[in-house]
């Protein structure tokens, strides 16, 4: 992953971490990159996930797809494993072929971020895979508390509100950066999780202030409610990746509702269920989130750098 975020970095764009949830959704991305030639970070989640599916065998399934998918694919990849919740599952992932980790930290105190995230980057870097730290918090807006640095989404977002963002601070990104030994610095500015209804206002003077006191790439998490108008503002400011989630499960889902509506009364069950041809309900969905992921390429100007 250090190799595709210094790529962009140095040549003014950033890379996608579109983050699948199943097979259709990794194909989509996989296939979206391809056609675009652009480099991308598969993988996937750990926070959404159950947990007893996930750590009884849900986590080695996924890692199976995603390392089959990043071995055939014909661009530049990283397989990262994001916002796992416990260091053993870190772990886990990379043994199970993950390239690249994350691990949640955001509950942490500052000192116990730095102590946590130093021992990823040190299993990580062991075994040659690398390591993104988050510095600060994200309001959440399925039911998060957005403070003054963001627009405020209409209607019922704003009425489940939790966690204050906690942003991220120049001075202690020096610090963690230089004791954690990162790859990937993971920033608080603005940016607003699973934010699905208007736009994050991002703090661009912060921004520009952590990327004058660390060298890491930095990331933007909550892709899917960062302005369109801003991205390229924050690739000059040093962002070298978007992690894109929520939005991608919406038109995923926009595109099932759609498929079943257009349903004749008779239907055809081999057609419609499994056939991974244009009639099959999952397959229009993944069309649809494909085209979106290939507009985002092409919006970080990742497209064509294959």
């Amino acid at each position: 992953m250090r190799d595709l975020l210094r790529a962009a970095r140095n040549d003014g764009y950033a890379v996608g971490y579109f983050e699948a949830w199943d097979q259709h959704s990794l194909e989509a991305v996989l296939e979206a990159a391809e056609e675009a030639r652009s480099p991308v970070i598969l993988g996937f989640g750990c926070e959404i996930m159950d947990r007893r599916w996930y750590d009884g065998g849900g986590q080695r399934r996924l890692a199976a797809l995603g390392v089959a998918a990043a071995e055939g694919a014909t661009v530049p990849t990283a397989l990262l494993l994001n916002e796992a919740a416990t260091f053993g599952q870190a772990v886990r992932g990379l043994d199970l072929g993950f390239n690249a980790v994350m691990l949640d930290t955001s509950h942490l105190s500052f000192e116990e971020n730095i102590a946590a995230t130093r021992g990823m980057a040190d299993a990580a870097h062991a075994v040659g895979a690398d390591v993104e730290g988050e510095l600060g918090r994200l309001p959440d807006a399925s039911g998060a508390l957005v403070g003054q640095d963001c627009i405020l989404p209409s209607g019922s977002q704003i009425e489940n509100l939790r966690h204050r963002p906690r942003l991220t601070d120049p001075e202690q990104a020096a610090r963690y950066v230089a004791e954690t030994g990162v790859d990937a610095l993971s920033v608080s500015v603005g940016n607003v999780h699973v934010m699905t209804e208007g736009e994050a206002r991002i703090d661009f003077e912060r921004l520009g202030l952590v990327r004058e006191a660390v060298e890491a790439p930095l990331v933007i998490h909550g892709g899917t409610g960062f302005p369109d108008g801003a991205v390229a503002r924050a690739i000059a400011l040093g962002v070298a990746k978007f992690n894109v989630g929520s939005i991608l499960k919406q038109i995923f889902l926009d595109g099932i509702r759609e498929a079943i509506a257009a349903l004749p009364a008779k239907v055809n069950l081999q057609e419609a269920v499994g056939s991974r041809k244009a009639g099959d309900l999952l397959q229009r969905a993944k069309d649809r989130m494909k085209a979106e992921v290939m507009r985002r390429m092409a919006l970080y100007g990742s497209a064509g750098k294959a």
